[in-house]
């Protein structure tokens, strides 16, 4: 699979629940409240925490998120919001097998392979992103939020018949 397959046909059913690495814009749409994007990352946000989906975050969007944080809201609040990131999802480590990994993917931005390898590591059936063409390539499919809300109401449509 090379992560650019035709992102626009009907979302695929799979068996609930489903584990997808959010990336880190989806989580910064939500703490930063980015209009137009804020409703289907908060949306997607809010289904992993009700248990629809298995979560995964990676590593550095809790630093980087504690840091965005800290300068616009202040040390308080990032550090609510990292103790709430904490207890609410799974954080996806990178050893040295994952950077290896993301050198073998070799995306034009390393970060990015670094997201696709944690992504396959831990076995995530999607990485949900606003940014579609920074995973051409990545072994795990990237979905923008929106989509990936429609693959959860297809699961669960099919699940209630």
């Amino acid at each position: 699979m090379d992560g650019c397959e035709d992102r626009t046909s009907a979302p695929r059913a799979y068996e609930a629940p489903v584990k997808a690495l959010l990336d880190l814009n989806v989580l910064l749409d939500v703490v930063q409240n980015r209009i137009p994007h804020y409703q289907d990352s908060a949306e997607v946000v809010s289904r992993g925490c009700a248990g629809d989906f298995e979560v995964l975050i990676p590593a550095h969007a809790v630093t980087t998120l504690h840091y965005v944080l800290s300068k616009a809201a202040g040390r308080r609040v990032a550090e609510q919001t990292v103790d709430w990131l904490l207890l609410q999802f799974e954080v996806g480590s990178a050893d040295r097998s994952v950077f290896r990994r993301a050198r073998e993917i070799g995306l034009a931005d390393f970060e990015d392979s670094v997201v696709a390898s944690i992504a396959e590591a831990n076995q995530c059936a999607y990485i949900v992103t606003r940014n579609l063409d920074d995973f051409c390539g990545s072994p795990v499919p990237s979905v923008l939020p929106g989509f990936f809300l429609q693959s959860l109401k297809v699961a669960n449509h099919r699940e209630v018949n």
